[in-house]
């Protein structure tokens, strides 16, 4: 608490001295810290104080952010690209569905957002989870620093590559190996910054608050007390939704205990992540850089935990799959506001690359909401138009022969997957939960349209202004038009690139 009210006093001296103009004398630098699996409905930022405060007092909160996809290694390289994965191309997790495939790093990384910055002069640094199928061949392109994680998130008995060689670790803490790593890097780029006027991009990818939720060892037991967010969907089965999730079963008391424990869990390896936030400011406060410091916060993709009675997971088109938390604060950001347009992931890398005056390629299918957000701290009505935003939701299931789990009554045939007799042999993907939604926030409204790639062509349409919960799917309610409407405009999206994502 102590280092905090330390953090909040020179904060505020800095936010007295210098005017918006000052700050953006020179291009900025840019941190951005990218969570893992990370809810936001389930009120998985409540284990960041610190961190909210942080963001409450000095910066804004986006209230309508989504990945692009609900899973992990589609969902990064959406970030690193700014291109939906129908464009570059990684469909899933797995090498077979693009991730870290030679497609990707042949087309994709060459002109990924670090490259760019790289071109122009930033100093850029990477550590953390990267892609799921990464496992340390080499640095990818752009990264003048790089500590990458080698496969999935995992918090002890590790391997990174450090730069020029992969190095594994067995007893260190990962989040804290990650935020020494970080500070480290910022006072060395503060202290080339001064000599020669280059300015840096950092990127830190802690695996909180992943599987297998395993908190360091002063954060265990933080939570004890807490239980999963009891939401009105929860352990409760529904028919009306696509097959997956509609042959749910209600969970066991013993079911619920896990989920129970996975929730205190979650939110004990998020503490790491608090004091890592903390940590960072205060190093740019120590180096004089925090007023013209670009800060994000975001997460890959959100987390469910009972709700439908699907056990733990993420992988389905619902708010807590694919609704992220989403903090910025730095040079003419607004403080203390809540922005409600709505925002993608595959936003951040035009936003970044606007931030440090780059021209944002065309083929980028984000777009920035730089300019949003210097309207907003001048107190300007936002346009319209700028509320006025579909965004696409895709996934493609990857059930296959591979994903077969021999202690659950499956055949191999059916393709299933993410089964395991923890979670009651409720399998959370299977080959065809295979979708894509738009999320309508025109007209006022505040919709999401899905269509399935399943043997019944199943579509699930909610009204989330009336409906936030997701219980009852309207596609019998809506008129025929409108549904074909919405066909249209999805096939549309699917396909799209570039600003026709935007349009």
């Amino acid at each position: 608490m102590k280092n905090f009210v330390v953090i909040l006093s020179f904060i505020c001296y800095i936010a007295s001295i210098s005017s918006s103009a000052q700050h953006l004398a020179s291009p900025p630098n840019i941190i951005l810290i990218l969570s893992d699996d990370q809810d936001i409905e389930l009120h998985g930022m409540h284990p960041l104080q610190q961190t909210m405060q942080l963001f409450k007092m000095f910066g804004s909160q986006f209230t309508h952010a989504f990945t692009t996809s609900p899973i992990c290694c589609p969902s990064r390289a959406s970030l690193l690209s700014g291109q939906y994965a129908h464009n570059h191309k990684t469909f899933n997790n797995s090498l077979n569905g693009g991730c870290n495939g030679q497609h990707w790093r042949e087309k994709f990384e060459p002109r990924a957002l670090p490259v760019l910055l790289q071109q122009h002069n930033y100093q850029t640094f990477y550590a953390g989870k990267y892609l799921n199928q990464y496992k340390g061949a080499e640095v990818p392109p752009g990264w003048q620093e790089f500590h990458g994680l080698h496969g999935n998130s995992r918090y002890y008995n590790y391997t990174l590559r450090e730069n020029a060689q992969n190095v594994s670790y067995t007893d260190t803490y990962l989040t804290d190996l990650l935020t020494e790593r970080a500070a480290n890097f910022i006072r060395n780029a503060i202290r080339k910054k001064n000599r020669y006027n280059n300015h840096f991009f950092a990127m830190i990818a802690p695996p909180a608050a992943h599987e297998p939720f395993t908190p360091a060892p002063r954060h265990a037991g933080s939570f004890a007390d807490v239980y999963a967010l009891r939401t009105p969907s929860f352990n409760v089965p529904h028919k009306d939704k696509h097959w997956l999730v509609g042959s749910s079963k209600h969970l066991s008391n013993a079911a619920v205990s896990t989920i129970d424990k996975y929730f205190q869990k979650r939110w004990e390896t998020l503490l790491s992540v608090d004091e890592m936030m903390t940590t960072l400011v205060a190093v740019l406060n120590e180096t004089q850089s925090l007023a013209n410091t670009y800060i994000i916060y975001t997460s890959d993709n959100g987390y469910h935990l009972g709700q439908f009675a699907q056990p733990f997971d993420k992988r389905q088109p619902y708010e807590t799959d694919i609704k992220v938390p989403l903090l910025v604060m730095g040079p003419e950001v607004p403080k203390n506001q809540f922005i409600h347009i709505p925002v993608s992931l595959l936003d951040l890398a035009p936003t970044i690359l606007e931030w440090a005056g780059i021209s944002v390629p065309d083929y980028m299918d984000g777009r920035s909401f730089k300019e949003e957000l210097v309207a907003a701290n001048k107190n300007l009505t936002l346009q319209k138009t700028m509320h006025e935003r579909t965004l696409l939701i895709e996934y493609w299931g990857e059930g296959n022969d591979e994903t077969f789990n021999p202690l659950c009554p499956w055949q191999r045939q059916d393709h299933l997957s993410q089964c395991s007799p923890v979670a009651e042999c409720h399998c959370q993907d299977a080959w065809n939960n295979t979708f894509a939604c738009v999320r309508d926030f025109r007209y006022n409204l505040d919709r999401i349209y899905c269509e399935f790639q399943d043997t019944e062509h199943f579509v699930e349409v909610y009204d989330l202004s009336e409906d936030p919960y997701q219980l009852t799917n309207i596609v019998n309610d809506i008129l025929p038009i409108e549904q074909a409407t919405y066909s249209i405009l999805l096939d549309k999206l699917r396909k799209c690139a570039g600003k026709k994502c935007s349009e």
